[in-house]
């Protein structure tokens, strides 16, 4: 087993991985590895044959938003993956969203944070990650690089896999809608941001990703 440290979960022996399909979890804000929905997904894709299991990267995201975005790039550039799919929750989802145009991969994105530089504006000062205890300040140099980072129109809509609940207490899932046009997109009544009965939906990004059984149904990808 590849070991890459504990911000890895690697599932597969480099040898099987060279050709393997790659999927890629970014948490959101303050989070960590440990996050629920990374975890599940790490489950889930860790009992699968050998023969379909992807390589599974759940990286400790940097709390400065271009740093962050560059230690991915960097594992992905090393890689290479020729099938290679995104999953970002909040936070992650606008990451993910821009390493999913630069490198034409696909992406599902968990109740995505659009406009993480206003949405986080309450949030400015001191900060405490409540997984690893890490204490930082978030300052408008956070908000300027989140902004270098925006996507301000997505060129391949069906390589996108919305996952949104109404119920989300913190973003207006119609604006995710909106921005997301034209993509595969599943709106689920009730939930919240976290996105409740995530477990739940763990077969359909799989399929997305081309992974297992069923893949056939994103055949316009």
């Amino acid at each position: 087993m590849e070991n890459i440290g504990c911000s890895s979960i690697p599932f597969r022996s480099s040898k099987v991985a060279e050709h393997a399909p790659c999927i890629v979890y970014l948490h959101g804000f303050n989070s960590s590895p440990a996050s629920i929905k990374g975890q599940q997904l790490g489950r889930a894709i860790a009992v699968l044959p050998i023969a379909t299991r992807p390589t599974y990267f759940l990286p400790q995201l940097h709390h400065r938003p271009q740093q962050a975005v560059r230690d991915v790039s960097q594992w992905v550039d090393t890689r290479r993956p020729k099938r290679l799919t995104f999953v970002g929750s909040s936070l992650g989802g606008f990451y993910a969203t821009n390493l999913a145009e630069r490198y034409g991969a696909r992406a599902v994105l968990i109740n995505p944070a659009l406009h993480p530089y206003q949405d986080l504006a309450p949030y400015l000062g001191p900060q405490r990650n409540l997984y690893t205890g890490e204490e930082y300040e978030l300052t408008a140099e956070h908000f300027a690089q989140l902004m270098a980072l925006r996507v301000p129109r997505i060129t391949r809509p069906e390589r996108y896999l919305l996952l949104v609940q109404t119920g989300d207490e913190i973003l207006d899932y119609r604006a995710a809608l909106s921005y997301y046009a034209g993509a595969w997109q599943f709106v689920q009544g009730g939930g919240d941001h976290g996105y409740r009965g995530f477990e739940e939906q763990i077969p359909m990004i799989l399929r997305f990703g081309g992974i297992a059984n069923g893949c056939h149904a994103f055949a316009r990808g």
